[in-house]
């Protein structure tokens, strides 16, 4: 084969490719796509869901961080390219705000959601707060059981406490939430600078990172996501969840439909309603925080101090809890 040829074959080789990395393969390009933030567990349920429901093969998932998806959706609105989001309400009502982005969906199970959403929001689950112990480090450590967020300010918790960053996860404004809504910014701007010296090298990135430290032994105390805590101590681990006097803050993640039209749209809308329909049994089991009237979870899933934020939750209001978390790390790190 002469060079020439072998440059004209390299060449059409390579337009092959474009095309199909811009057009898609195939049949690919009518499935509806769903951007999500959801964990594996949650993901699988939905898939569940719509596989047993006549729409295997007919959807793509892409899994993303809460704050990667959420800036997506601020920065290119009605372009970006997934049909269906899920993702926390705070961010789905602050993108619809900004940019009118989503389809109201005529849902009749949301007339039974417990607390008030927009029409086009489909509450899929709910992530709650605690703290949570290792009983065995706690003794080792000589450690008495913490009984609030304000008791792991002490000294004696130093380098003994793991809890996530709310620049990276959102659970961790939960623990946020707890205190400046118990304290207020002032007195609850120092606290969080205590705590976040006691935490020391333990700052985790995912929200499940807390309980896989206290569940090592490598820290006594954690503060994270309740479930994951309970499902811990059922399993057999030494482990004990706690109720901060604070209280269980929760979030709420949730399904929305891009309003781009047509019948892609329509075929979106009825995914989300089949979501909602027949995987919110799995994600009420995986998730124990009721959304709808007439749901029950056992006794240990109820927590003792259940909280809400005075105010909707919204970027902004999570963009000033995250300057208050800058303001007390620099403390820390001056001191």
């Amino acid at each position: 084969m002469t060079l020439k040829v072998k440059k004209i074959m390299t060449m059409l080789l390579c337009l092959i490719l474009l095309y199909f990395s811009y057009f898609g393969l195939g049949s690919s390009t009518d499935k509806v796509v769903i951007a999500t933030n959801a964990d594996e567990e949650a993901i699988a349920a939905m898939k569940k869901a719509l596989n047993h429901h006549g729409y295997k093969g007919e959807y793509i998932i892409q899994p993303q961080s809460t704050a990667e998806l959420g800036g997506k959706m601020m920065a290119e609105g009605k372009n970006i390219e997934a049909d269906i989001v899920t993702q926390a309400t705070y961010y789905l009502e602050s993108a619809q705000q900004e940019n009118d982005m989503f389809a109201s969906i005529d849902n009749k199970a949301k007339e039974s959601t417990i607390d008030n959403y927009p029409s086009y929001i489909t509450p899929l689950l709910g992530n709650m707060g605690s703290i949570f112990v290792n009983t065995k480090a706690l003794e080792k450590q000589g450690l008495p059981v913490p009984k609030t967020v304000k008791d792991l300010t002490k000294s004696e918790y130093k380098n003994q406490i793991a809890m996530p960053n709310i620049m990276d996860s959102s659970t961790g404004w939960l623990v946020i939430q707890s205190i400046l809504g118990s304290y207020g910014n002032e007195e609850g701007s120092k606290i969080l600078a205590q705590l976040i010296e006691n935490v020391g090298p333990h700052l985790e990135s995912s929200g499940s990172g807390p309980l896989e430290k206290v569940e090592s032994g490598e820290v006594a105390v954690g503060i994270g996501l309740r479930a994951q805590a309970v499902k811990s101590e059922d399993k057999g681990n030494p482990i004990r969840y706690i109720d901060p006097k604070e209280g269980n803050y929760s979030l709420i993640e949730a399904a929305a439909v891009v309003n781009k039209g047509g019948d892609k749209q329509q075929k979106a809308q009825e995914m989300v309603q089949t979501i909602q329909q027949h995987g919110r049994e799995d994600l009420l089991k995986m998730y124990p925080v009721p959304l709808y009237k007439n749901e029950k979870v056992a006794k240990n899933q109820r927590p003792t101090y259940p909280k809400k934020w005075n105010d909707s939750l919204s970027v902004d209001l999570l963009e000033k809890h995250q300057d208050i978390f800058k303001e007390a790390q620099k403390q820390v790190e001056n001191n």
